[in-house]
């Protein structure tokens, strides 16, 4: 079986700022939500089988307590956040597993049902469905990849080592002396994306290079301005690289299974009453009734 984890956050951003607005019969804006629950199911309709969702339900994570500048709901228009608790709702009525963060960031709840569903000897493949660069340190050579839906681009550890020129046990480090702007933090002095890619690429993580910059590999320039750019600043590449590593320990699911897709629930067809969508009701009750016949 394939494992699909689907950024909804990324998801419900993308869809808000594509398709028009659109109100449900209480006025309340559903334009994205329909957007995602479109996309998920057409999905299932393409064969998924197993698949989950992560959203975050507060923006603000235990991050925000580490450093005051890590990004946060500010700036996120109304309507867009209103439509969260919307999606989240929504997903559930349709049978698909989802997973609302609070205290973590729904990349945390994909990095860790990643990590949980390669464990499983079952699971042939886990897509982790967002273009998102600080998920890129989940892949796992072909097992663990990353699939962007809108670009239709599959990306396994080659294809991070081609994009980054670093491998993804590394771009924890890799972003910490970058930075992130879409997080909030700024990364280091001098350290642009080219004196990471060569710094990292023959220095896995922050511990490994030397602390004497005579002592480092030679294709590297500069290396006693990004050597003193580190050391002078070894707290903050630390926090910055804590940042931006993702959590492992995210209670998600128990088994494999709890994944699986089977159907809506009898409620999802007052969700599509309430957002005047009655093609998307039809079109899960097909593909319930295709699923349940193939079970």
């Amino acid at each position: 079986m394939d494992v699909h984890l689907v950024d909804g956050t990324y998801e419900l951003f993308r869809h808000f700022f594509a398709v028009p607005a659109s109100a449900d019969i209480n006025g309340h804006e559903i334009g994205a939500v329909r957007g995602v629950l479109t996309s998920v199911l057409s999905m299932i309709e393409r064969g998924a089988t197993h698949i989950g969702v992560a959203t975050d339900h507060v923006v603000e994570s235990f991050r925000n307590d580490l450093y005051p500048g890590y990004k946060t709901s500010e700036g996120v228009p109304p309507e867009l956040l209103s439509q969260f608790p919307i999606l989240e709702e929504a997903l559930a009525a349709m049978g698909v597993v989802v997973w609302p963060m609070v205290q973590y960031e729904a990349d945390d709840a994909l990095a860790s049902a990643a990590s949980k569903a390669a464990q499983d000897v079952r699971v042939r493949q886990v897509l982790i469905c967002t273009p998102d660069k600080d998920l890129s340190q989940c892949v796992v050579g072909t097992r663990v990849v990353q699939l962007d839906r809108r670009h239709n681009i599959l990306r396994d550890e080659g294809g991070v080592v081609a994009k980054f020129g670093v491998k993804p046990q590394s771009i924890p480090d890799y972003l910490a002396v970058v930075g992130d702007s879409a997080d909030g933090f700024p990364g280091l002095p001098g350290w642009g994306v080219k004196a990471a890619t060569l710094t990292l690429s023959q220095y896995p993580h922050l511990e490994d290079i030397p602390k004497d910059w005579r002592e480092w590999h030679p294709s590297i320039r500069k290396a006693r301005v990004l050597s003193e750019s580190l050391f002078n600043a070894w707290d903050d590449a630390l926090l910055f690289r804590t940042l931006a590593t993702l959590r492992l320990d995210v209670p998600v699911f128990d088994t494999v299974e709890d994944l699986r897709w089977k159907g809506a629930h009898p409620n999802f067809e007052e969700h599509c009453q309430r957002m005047k969508s009655p093609d998307l009701f039809r079109r899960v009750t097909t593909a319930t009734s295709m699923r349940s016949q193939h079970a």
